[in-house]
């Protein structure tokens, strides 16, 4: 059993590490679907209401809130798969809900970019920088990021990915990663 938790900034490429994963064969539990399925249970629409929710989730139930929701997608998936990728962790209280359930079988890997890299890539996506959250600037997606305790989550990592090469390099980076290759590196 492996259970692969990714974290970064919007844009550092969580998304196309999610996708190398599954090309590989191994399932990806998005927190952000917890988030979704919670925005579409209060009525609200997703696309629009995604950090608003975010924030109340945490606010009602814990910073950790998210992380516990996805524990049993989590386990569903280890029922039927040796490893799994956790796509799109926010907080150093959701790396504490990994680690306490997995222990060693947790990896943290955080995917870094430069802010002016990840807004070229957001650009490049064909939509305005704040329309996959509601209209939100970068710079306030980073920040409210940050303020769930990103960064801390992010010092924690086991492994540190610099994704400021071409996608070709990330990908076969991820590559190594999920195929248990790559040691811990800063």
């Amino acid at each position: 059993m492996h259970v692969i938790g990714t974290v970064g900034l919007p844009g550092s490429g969580k998304s196309e590490a999610a996708t190398v994963a599954r090309e590989e064969g191994i399932p990806v539990v998005t927190m952000g679907d917890v988030i979704r399925q919670e925005t579409a249970e209060r009525g609200l629409d997703p696309a629009k209401d995604h950090g608003t929710v975010a924030k109340a989730l945490r606010r009602e139930h814990g910073t950790a809130a998210v992380a516990e929701r996805s524990l049993p997608m989590i386990e569903d998936r280890l029922e039927r798969y040796d490893a799994v990728l956790v796509d799109g962790i926010r907080s150093d209280a959701e790396v504490d809900v990994f680690e306490k359930r997995f222990g060693e079988a947790f990896t943290l890997v955080s995917i870094e970019a430069p802010f002016e890299l990840r807004a070229e890539r957001i650009d490049g996506r064909g939509r305005d920088l704040g329309e996959a959250d509601g209209g939100e600037s970068l710079e306030s997606r980073d920040e409210r990021e940050r303020g769930f305790g990103m960064d801390e989550a992010m010092a924690r990592a086991d492994v540190v990915v610099e994704n400021t090469a071409s996608l070709e390099a990330f990908h076969e980076r991820i590559r190594e990663l999920v195929a248990g290759r790559m040691g811990e590196s800063r």
